[in-house]
Formats: structure tokens, sequence, C-alpha cells
């Protein structure tokens, strides 16, 4: 089946920018020569359904050197990268995905990659699981299992094993530690920033920043705000996360409150409305809105389109919504991820964690589908520590190690 990209023509730049990331993507060159030598997925089609930037392509073309059919697809409307979804194409990999396409074409492109009836899937966000839990249930028969990238889409998983629904078995990649302590806190943490700044040309420094969640996202965020000069609040649910928020130095009130005295609000819970319409109405003239959680939910776009007397574009990737009272509130990247919608998503070396893990956790179905069961999965602590201890080398590292008398005394034989 043909691909479906905006310009194949474009390949070069992508081509370019694939090379960029190799360079620093050490664990993943690693891991995948390993893969290569051994054609560890010869003759078996995988499904990625991730932003479909630089560092997932290079993910696929890994894969793909290993012996897989790759066929990749994105994971959100506004986070493809045309050029590099035709540099996929170039090299001959199957690809489904164009920048800013409708939610209509989005689903398509999703059915048109399961139309290859995958052996494994990797997902972001579980619009893949979703489907294949749905109208695409025909897409089943080869399935041995998949991945899950985020935090969104293993809630999502989690819902479906405890309904005792899940149709395969799935890995939590999101829930290893060389994926969240890494990708969720430092990752998010600085691609956040650089999509707001990037976006908006202002400074954080001086300035209110209203971090909605405290999970490792939101700690990476504020942490990062903070570093920059703003004056963070943080907005929780959970009061053991926001001790730890006042234990690591900001301010906790709720969104109510923090609304009328914030600058810019970042949201990164994976729920839906976060920031109302009631809190929009007390916000000063000319906050920031952005979003950095899987879908565009967690400020209640409705609600402001409502609100407001007018939108118009503010700058690109802006839109400003005039209120009644006169007051502007400017949205970034339509209320999606802010990092990767404006921007080009987590560093290389972050992703260079969480795709060596999502590498060996598509290796690790492989092997083991026969042993699994239909629910969620973690990948064995072993993996975790091979993929650190590479990561360690290639950074220059080195670390002790227990004597026989140590273990012995920890217990740990």
């Amino acid at each position: 089946m043909e691909s479906i990209i905006r310009d194949r023509s474009l390949a070069k730049s992508g081509q370019q920018k694939i090379r960029w990331v190799d360079h620093y993507m050490p664990t993943l060159n690693a891991i995948g020569d390993s893969l290569k030598k051994e054609q560890t997925f010869r003759g078996k089609t995988v499904v990625v359904s991730v932003h479909l930037e630089a560092k997932t392509a290079y993910l696929a073309t890994v894969l793909s050197r290993a012996g897989a059919n790759v066929v990749v697809t994105g994971s959100n409307p506004l986070s493809t990268q045309d050029d590099v979804a035709a540099a996929l194409v170039e090299d001959g990999l199957t690809v489904y995905a164009t920048y800013g396409c409708t939610e209509e074409d989005y689903f398509m492109y999703l059915h048109q990659a399961l139309d290859h009836h995958p052996e494994i899937i990797i997902d972001d966000g579980g619009d893949l699981v979703g489907l294949l839990h749905t109208s695409r249930q025909d897409a089943l028969e080869n399935l041995l299992g998949g991945t899950e990238e985020t935090t969104t889409g293993v809630n999502r998983l989690h819902g479906l094993d405890k309904a005792g629904k899940l149709r395969f078995p799935m890995i939590a990649a999101n829930d290893s530690y060389c994926k969240y302590l890494f990708d969720n806190r430092y990752g998010t943490g600085q691609s956040t920033w650089d999509g707001i700044m990037r976006t908006t040309n202002l400074t954080v420094v001086g300035k209110k920043v209203v971090i909605g969640g405290y999970g490792w996202c939101g700690r990476g965020c504020a942490m990062r705000a903070k570093g920059l000069g703003a004056h963070v609040i943080v907005t929780e649910v959970d009061p053991i996360k926001a001790i730890e928020a006042v234990f690591d130095g900001f301010e906790v009130m709720p969104m109510a409150a923090a609304a009328k005295v914030g600058d810019i609000f970042v949201t990164l819970t994976g729920d839906k409305d976060v920031i109302r319409g009631e809190h929009m109405k007390e916000m000063k003239d000319g906050v920031l809105l952005a979003n950095a959680g899987h879908f565009d939910v967690e400020i209640n776009k409705p609600e402001l389109e409502a609100l407001a007397v007018r939108h118009f574009a503010a700058r690109h990737n802006i839109e400003g919504y005039e209120l009644p009272n006169g007051h502007i509130i400017n949205l970034l990247a339509d209320g999606r991820l802010v990092n990767l919608a404006a921007g080009d998503g987590h560093p290389a070396e972050i992703m260079d964690l969480s795709f060596a893990v999502q590498a060996l956790a598509a290796k690790y179905i492989l092997e083991n589908h026969g042993t699994l069961e239909n629910h969620v999965y973690v990948l064995p602590h072993t993996i975790d520590t091979e993929i650190a201890s590479i990561k360690l080398k290639s950074m220059g590292y080195g670390i002790d190690t227990l004597s026989a008398e140590q273990r012995n005394y920890l217990n740990l034989d």
C-alpha cells in the first residue's frame, strides 16, 4: 500500500535531521547494532504510531535495519514533520502522516497503518489500541502485543486491563525508569520551554508560571521554569505531590487562585478541564496558555471560544482570544503538546533512553508473547540497568560494583 505524505521532495531536509539525532543517540545505536546483527524482527510488521519527528524516525530506521517491515504514522495532527516523513519514505519505509491533518484524516492514517495487520505495535497515547478494541478487531489476527510510550496511553491501558477487556499484552514503556525518570522529567522540562520560548519570543524570567500537575512531567517543567528565573506556582489534586512541590520550594494553590496571578500557564496532568472558563474569566491581560499533556483537552477550548468576543492569529502557533473585559488570552499550539506542535520535541539524548526502552520492549514482546497474558506489563529491571549502563559508558562515566561480601551483606545473591 502506497504511503501518504505531504511532499516526497522534502526528503533531503528530513534525512539531515535524522542524521543529526543519530549522532546523539549512542544507546539506541548500540542496541540497534545488536538487533541488526541478529535480524531480530525479520519478517515481522511493526506499526509505529509516535510523534513523527527525527527521533521517532530514527527508531523506525533501527527497527527496519533489524529486519522489520515498519509502518509509521503520527500520534498527533500537529506533531508530524513532513520532511522527516518524506525521508522515511525515501528510505523505503511506509508512512501515513501529514502535518496539520484533520481529525478525520488522522484516524484514516491510523486505519491505513492497521491495514498492514502488524505483529507488534508501538503506540503513543492509546489511539491504535483504542481502534484495535473497537472498529479494527480484524487487525488482531497477527498481533503478538505492543508497547505504550506515554502516561496517558498507559492510563487507558490500565482501564482496559482492570475491566478485563484488554485483548493482547502491552508493555508500559512509560513506566520503565529509563523512560519516565528522564523523558518525563528532563525531556518534558526542557522541550516544553523550548516550544514556549520559540513560539512567543518572550522572557520567562520574572514571570509567574503556573504548573498544572506535579507528576514527573510537572516536576521537570517546574524545575526548568525556576532555572529560567520564574516564580513558580503549582496546582495539584494529590496532597502528597502538593507537599513535595512545597518542599521543592514552590508555591502551591488551587487553580482558581492561581488564575488571578499567573502569567504563563502550563498543563501536564493527562486529565481534562484543568483550566476552564471560570478560570479564564479571572486571568490577566496577555496571559499565555500552553499544554504539554498528550491530548488537547486539559485547556477547555470550547469554553474559551464561547467566552471570547473574537479570536485572531496573534503570531504563528498563537491564537489570541479577546474576552468581554478586553483581556487577551493567548493559546499556544491550539492547546496541543506545545513541545511538539510548536517545537522539535525532547532532546535527542533523552529520546536515546526512551527509544532504547521501546526497541527492547518490542524485542521482549517478540520473545515472550507465548507466556504473556492479556495484561499490562513493565519491563524487567535488568533491562533498565542494561540501558543505563550503555548510556553511562557512552557519556564516559564509570560506577562502582559491589564485592561478594557486600552483596552477601545486602542479601542480593
